[in-house]
């Protein structure tokens, strides 16, 4: 889809010259020949980017920015300003409102093509919305590579095998790298006091785990991943990873943005595991674990989930959560396959008992 440019210049031969670059370029341009008529062109076609003079008629480019950032639908459309060599001052007073960039006319080609395809994928990465779970950091470590211009995480790195029960990574040991899965399935956990395993999560092929660990000040990892299906694994040194994070704010803002997210729904799940019932607990996870497609269906194989950890996801003694299975089958909810495999039969059903018991 083609990005619309909103240009603001008063000087015919300016305005008409970067209208034909830009147009060559495959961007749709509109045109506003001072500052009043270039807010109620903003307001009206909501374009992808404003480049904007500073001295103009009617209203100067600091009017247009003040009125555009504070209206709702054009407060966060990247605003470039232009300047002439003479006026450094009111270049500085553009930045320091918060000017996205600035040109000094007169300017090259090249130099403006580039600072609109810098602001328009800054702009464009900062407003996806990841989802608030694991595959949203997975799909962020990604883009983020891509907006930053960076070697993928994952490319040219060696690939270890790993045999089922098998460790990648031990609850208390030193963090140094994170893990991308190329295929298998493992399982994330913590142990109790009592020697009990909390399962935290179930994660497959295309999958990043031990992220957060490398995270914190401790510099361990604050769980142990095992492998439940033979996999294939790609450790990712930790040098590397904060480099992704570090340096960029806006990569970093964004993924503290994806990373709230992800606590709210830690809580949402501490409150479930302390008041929701075993049966609003075991619909729930059913729910989840089919979103990874870990649950074979028309799409997905699934995976064998043993009932230790299925019980360890839902916080229930192994008894109780076999118990909740067997109940569903009975009430054709699921079915299980001899290989322990689960197949979801009414997931509108599931939904009900999740949200109300």
């Amino acid at each position: 889809m083609m990005k619309k440019i909103l240009l603001i210049e008063d000087n015919k031969d300016v305005r008409e010259n970067t209208a034909e670059i830009l147009e060559l370029e495959n961007y749709t341009v509109s045109t506003a020949e001072n500052g009043k008529i270039g807010v109620e062109k903003a307001l009206k076609i909501i374009p992808d980017l404003i480049i904007c003079d500073i001295m103009m008629p009617e209203l100067d480019g600091f009017g247009v920015f003040e009125n555009l950032k504070s209206t709702p639908k054009t407060a966060s459309i990247p605003f470039i300003f232009l300047t002439a060599k003479s006026e450094k001052e009111d270049l500085r007073k553009g930045m320091n409102l918060g000017a996205d960039d600035y040109l000094t006319k007169p300017f090259e080609e090249n130099e403006l093509l580039e600072a609109i395809e810098c602001r328009i994928k800054k702009n464009d990465f900062l407003k996806k919305e990841f989802s608030k779970n694991v595959k949203g950091i997975n799909q962020f470590l990604n883009e983020a590579s891509e907006y930053l211009n960076l070697e993928a995480l994952i490319n040219d790195r060696s690939i270890e095998s790993y045999n089922n029960k098998e460790h990648i990574f031990n609850e208390g040991n030193a963090a140094h790298q994170l893990y991308y899965i190329k295929s298998g399935t493992i399982k994330t956990y913590r142990t109790t006091e009592s020697g009990k395993e909390f399962v935290t999560g179930f994660f497959g092929a295309g999958d990043f785990i031990g992220q957060l660990s490398l995270l914190d000040d401790a510099g361990i990892y604050i769980e142990t991943a095992s492998v439940l299906e033979q996999a294939e694994v790609c450790g990712i040194p930790k040098a590397d990873f904060t480099k992704l994070l570090y340096s960029n704010k806006d990569v970093s803002n964004k993924f503290i943005e994806i990373i709230s997210h992800n606590l709210i729904d830690l809580q949402e799940h501490l409150v479930d595991m302390a008041f929701a019932t075993v049966r609003q607990k075991t619909a729930k996870a059913l729910l989840e674990l089919d979103a990874k497609g870990m649950i074979k269906d028309d799409t997905h194989k699934g995976i064998s989930i043993p009932r230790e950890d299925f019980a360890g996801l839902i916080g229930t003694a192994t008894e109780t959560a076999i118990r909740m299975l067997t109940e569903f089958k009975n009430e054709g909810l699921i079915s299980i396959e001899t290989n322990r495999k689960l197949v979801l039969l009414d997931k509108e059903s599931l939904r009900d008992i999740a949200e109300f018991g």
